[in-house]
């Protein structure tokens, strides 16, 4: 299967094939941006709860109830979702989560008592402007404020991918801007949708997939051209510049509306991160805290092996780290993608 016949932005799926957003109801995606430094958080919305799992690769993680994913653990579903700029202080986004959510009755109820169970996972972007402006409680309230379907929602340089950048071995008057990208797969003869949400924050490069082009990293002299991060480091072993690597990690998410559970769901993240590995290097370094998240509605009546489905999460994901490059606009000092290629 070529499944690049078959991957398209959310936009185009909604367009092409409404009938099938059908498996996605009561999902909603919604960005904060703070553009004062820029970060932000990016915030998903399961109105009638989903079953989740997550898997890390990144040695440095900074996430917020991964453990409950667990297949062996007891919670069977989510409410809410949160990828967030700002590093450590970013996990305080999901706060503003829960408390939109329970404001509503969306959670666990428990007695009285409501809990909406909201996962989240952050990464670092506090090189780019003002460190002390980042996502807070407030913030991802007000990314819930402004959810939108995933026909309507956008995606780019905002919400989680605002401060995001690229190529940052030689530090940051080298690297590149890039973003949020989400992508789309239709699985060829079947209602089944695999949905990457990526926001691509990497002291990497970021290639095309299957290529060798570069699309966003560490910038040469030239315009145009690049100092290629993987090679840098091999040939510099001993240089000392491994201590840039904290400004880093991409995470995501992977939506499907197969009927899966939490075991098979783990299995597709842990799929979903060869996407990454196609498209950006080095990826899953010690100082990364690189995270996939997998969600499922289970709106579709049709079941499919998890092998097929992680190789489909894999290539849409890498679609959607490219897109986090491509959609990406430029800041003082960081070009994206347009505007420095010749």
């Amino acid at each position: 299967m070529n499944t690049h016949e078959y991957m398209m932005p959310l936009a185009a799926l909604a367009a092409e094939h409404p009938a099938l957003l059908a498996g996605f109801d009561g999902v909603a995606i919604g960005h904060d941006t703070d553009t004062r430094r820029p970060t932000g958080c990016t915030v998903f919305l399961f109105k009638h709860g989903v079953c989740a799992s997550a898997d890390v690769r990144g040695g440095a993680p900074g996430t917020r109830e991964i453990a409950l994913l667990e297949p062996v653990n007891t919670v069977s579903s989510i409410h809410g979702l949160v990828l967030s700029g700002g590093s450590a202080y970013g996990l305080d986004t999901a706060g503003g989560v829960m408390r939109w959510l329970a404001e509503r009755r969306i959670g666990f109820q428990l007695g009285h008592r409501v809990i909406p169970i909201v996962p989240a996972a952050v990464l670092y972007d506090l090189e780019v402007g003002e460190a002390e402006a980042y996502p807070d409680a407030q913030s991802g309230y007000r990314a819930c404020q402004r959810a939108a379907t995933l026909a309507e929602v956008q995606d780019g340089s905002m919400g989680a991918g605002a401060g995001a950048t690229a190529g940052k071995l030689f530090g940051m008057d080298r690297a590149m801007r890039s973003g949020i990208g989400m992508m789309a797969c239709v699985v060829p003869g079947t209602d089944v949708v695999v949905i990457a949400v990526v926001a691509a924050n990497p002291v990497g490069d970021i290639y095309a997939a299957q290529s060798p082009e570069i699309l966003a990293g560490a910038r040469a002299d030239e315009r145009g051209r690049f100092l290629h991060t993987t090679r840098s480091m091999i040939e510099a072993a001993e240089s000392g510049m491994q201590h840039l690597f904290a400004s880093n990690t991409t995470i995501g998410a992977i939506l499907t509306n197969a009927p899966l559970d939490k075991a098979q769901l783990q299995k597709v993240a842990q799929m979903g991160h060869d996407g990454l590995a196609r498209t950006i290097n080095p990826i899953h370094t010690p100082l990364d805290g690189d995270t996939l998240f997998a969600v499922s509605t289970a709106r579709s009546q049709t079941s499919l092996s998890v092998g097929l489905l992680g190789t489909v999460a894999a290539e849409t994901v890498a679609a959607a780290t490219v897109r986090a490059a491509m959609q990406a606009d430029s800041l003082p000092g960081l070009p994206c993608h347009r505007d420095w290629r010749v």
